[in-house]
């Protein structure tokens, strides 16, 4: 993880829940629920709360997401796995959830 960038390690992260929710049945079509903050985000990551604020304002700006109220919405599925550079292959799954 620490050979990502910040922005890498959030994306992946947002891809990686949206897999795992999907492969449960709990993904509610383009939203999942992610109640969390940006502080425990960092937590998790290794980056400070201001780190990620700003990651996340240039993954909204690219329409990659939106993220509000403990709810995540993917704009962009595609453009978000190639900004996590995910591939949910090391996940193995049953079904094929590559594409949510």
């Amino acid at each position: 993880i620490g050979r990502r960038s910040a922005r890498t390690r959030i994306a992946h992260l947002f891809c990686e829940m949206v897999t795992r929710l999907d492969a449960v049945g709990l993904r509610e079509g383009e939203v999942i629920p992610l109640p969390t903050t940006q502080t425990e985000l960092g937590d998790a990551l290794g980056l400070s709360t201001v780190h990620v604020n700003r990651t996340l304002q240039d993954l909204r700006a690219d329409n990659l997401i939106e993220w509000e109220s403990g709810v995540l919405r993917v704009r962009d599925w595609e453009a978000l796995k190639l900004a996590g550079e995910f591939d949910p292959t090391y996940l193995h799954l049953d079904r094929d959830s590559s594409d949510p």
